[in-house]
């Protein structure tokens, strides 16, 4: 038996969380539609909280058993209130026998024993960055757009042929993420636009931080199998929440042999979304 909730929240992970912290449930356990996007406005101003909808599969409740009548309580006869003790004298308090030192020192050893130090990350290694006039150029893009963010980070270029991969390090990476990777994105654009701009040859730049794009990518594939089996089972289309071009090609390529499903995209960008739709001639 399917069921759904509606739940709020500031973003829409923040929503998705609320919802399945209140379902008990994990997230492959659902199925996730976004009624309207979470938008943090700029600087704060203009937000607007997210709504999605969680629908999940819930067994069928069992038919409630009578409950028995509480049993009626016979009335007792109320004794009648016994008489007031005299008030004693009060007795003068015997003074405390001072602690021991040795149970002194040992509650103050407790107290200023230091945690022990957390062992130092293993150093990833790292491919030769490229020393061409592009990396130069993406380099001298992202170093100020940084300093104008107030973000300490700094890139790291290597190259792939046509495509150069830029690696964002420093702390705080989860700033230069953002949300579902928004402004990682917007920083992969806006240094492709600067770097592009009066040059014949169009390179391609791939920016990512902290590992992002290969979670996210592997995230959507399990999303998009999980979703095709539920499409399959129930004989209706499901409408996946809204992403970019890259996100929905993941989707896209990870059913395109799948069995019973199609799926395309409806909508225009920035809500562009894609539809895993049932699919019998497939089958």
């Amino acid at each position: 038996m399917l069921k759904y909730i509606e739940v709020t929240g500031k973003t829409e992970e923040e929503a998705v969380a609320k919802g399945l912290a209140q379902l008990g449930l994990e997230r492959d356990d659902v199925s996730l539609e976004i009624l309207e996007r979470g938008r943090t406005g700029f600087l704060g101003i203009g937000s607007v909280p997210a709504k999605v909808k969680l629908t999940y599969e819930a067994p069928d409740a069992p038919e409630p058993e009578p409950t028995p009548a509480p049993p009626v309580a016979e009335e007792k006869p109320v004794p009648p209130p016994a008489p007031k003790p005299k008030p004693q004298p009060k007795a003068e308090p015997k003074p405390r026998p001072a602690p021991r030192a040795e149970a002194q020192s040992q509650t103050i050893q407790s107290q200023t024993v230091p945690p022990q130090a957390a062992a130092p990350a293993p150093e990833r290694a790292q491919a030769p960055a490229a020393d061409d006039d592009v990396a130069a150029a993406i380099v001298k893009f992202q170093t100020g757009l940084f300093e104008h963010m107030g973000v300490d980070a700094a890139p790291v270029v290597t190259r792939e042929g046509d495509t150069y991969q830029v690696v964002l390090e420093g702390e705080n990476m989860g700033a230069l993420i953002g949300h579902r990777g928004e402004t990682l994105d917007a920083i992969q654009q806006l240094t492709g636009y600067a770097v592009n701009k009066g040059r014949s040859h169009r390179v391609r730049i791939h920016v990512d931080a902290e590992g992002y794009r290969a979670r996210r990518e592997e995230s959507l594939n399990r999303l998009a199998r999980k979703t095709a089996g539920k499409v399959v089972k129930y004989r209706r289309n499901i409408t996946l929440e809204a992403m970019n071009a890259y996100e929905r090609h993941v989707i896209h390529t990870a059913l395109q042999d799948y069995p019973g499903v199609t799926t395309y995209s409806t909508g225009t960008e920035p809500n562009r979304r894609t539809v895993v739709a049932y699919d019998p001639s497939k089958q």
